[in-house]
C-alpha cells in the first residue's frame, strides 16, 4: 500500500511542477491526506524532506536581509559641504587614538600613510590663520612655506586657537565647512596622487576624495615645504 501511495504522489508532483506549487508544498499537502495510509517512520522521513526543503528555499532570503549595507555615517559640516558642492566622497572610519595621527588611521584603513593628508591649521607672523594640506608621512617646513608664500613667518596654531578658527576638535579638523575662511596651501605631491583621504570634521572619519578637489572648490594654491 506504501508504494502504490508513493507512486501515485510521484505522478501528482510531476504534473505539478509544470505549474506554480512547488515539490515541498504539494508533498506537504499530501501528507495531510495520507497521514492514516503511512507507517509512522516513512511519514518522518518525508516531513523531514519537506522541512529540508523549506528552509533551503528561505536561506536566499535570510542572507539577502543580512547583507544590509553599512550604516551611513552621521553629517559633519565638512560632509554637508562636500554634498552642497556635488563631490562625490568615500567614507572611511576608524578608532580613534590620542596622539595616533596618520599612522593610526593609514594602519585601520589598510592604505599608505602617504595617502592620508593632514589638515594642519598655522598662522603668519601677524597671526592671521591658514590651511596647509601635508601628507600624513611628511613634516612641514615652516621656513620654507614662509619664503613661498611671502610671510616673515609660520607658525603652528596653538590647539585652542585652531579650534576656534576652524570649528573643529584638534584630531578632527577638516578643510572643508570651516567655521572662518582661510587660505589654503596644499604640498604639490598631493595633486599626483589618485585619491585622497582627508579628516571628514570628526576624530576617527576620513573621507576619499579626487585632489582636484582642493585646487578647484577650495583655491588651494600648491607649494613645496615637505620635509
Amino acid at each position: 500500500m506504501h508504494r502504490m501511495a508513493l507512486g501515485r504522489s510521484a505522478l501528482q508532483v510531476r504534473r505539478i511542477g509544470r505549474g506554480t506549487t512547488t515539490f515541498g508544498d504539494q508533498l506537504a499537502t499530501d501528507l495531510a491526506a495520507w497521514d492514516t495510509r503511512l507507517a509512522p517512520e516513512m511519514l518522518e522521513a518525508i516531513e523531514a524532506i519537506v522541512g529540508n526543503s523549506a528552509t533551503r528555499r528561505s536561506e536566499p532570503r535570510a542572507t539577502e536581509s543580512m547583507a544590509k549595507k553599512p550604516a551611513h555615517v552621521s553629517q559633519t559640516p565638512a560632509t554637508q559641504w562636500l554634498e552642497r558642492q556635488g563631490v562625490a566622497y568615500t567614507e572611511h572610519v576608524y578608532d580613534y587614538v590620542e596622539h595616533g595621527g596618520t599612522a593610526e588611521s593609514s594602519r585601520q584603513i589598510g592604505v599608505p600613510e602617504h595617502e592620508v593628508i593632514k589638515t594642519l591649521v598655522m598662522q603668519d607672523e601677524q597671526a592671521r590663520p591658514l590651511i596647509v594640506l601635508m601628507h600624513g608621512d611628511r613634516q612641514v617646513s615652516t621656513k620654507n612655506l614662509a619664503r613661498e608664500i611671502g610671510a616673515k613667518r609660520i607658525d603652528a596654531c596653538r590647539p585652542e586657537v585652531a579650534q576656534r578658527h576652524s570649528g573643529y576638535l584638534v584630531g578632527g579638523t577638516s578643510p572643508f565647512g570651516t567655521r572662518r575662511p582661510m587660505p589654503v596651501y596644499i604640498e604639490a605631491s598631493v595633486l599626483e596622487l589618485p585619491r585622497a583621504l582627508v579628516n571628514g570634521g570628526r576624530r576617527g572619519f576620513l573621507v576619499g576624495i579626487d585632489p582636484r578637489v582642493f585646487i578647484e572648490l577650495l583655491d588651494a594654491r600648491p607649494v613645496r615645504c615637505a620635509l
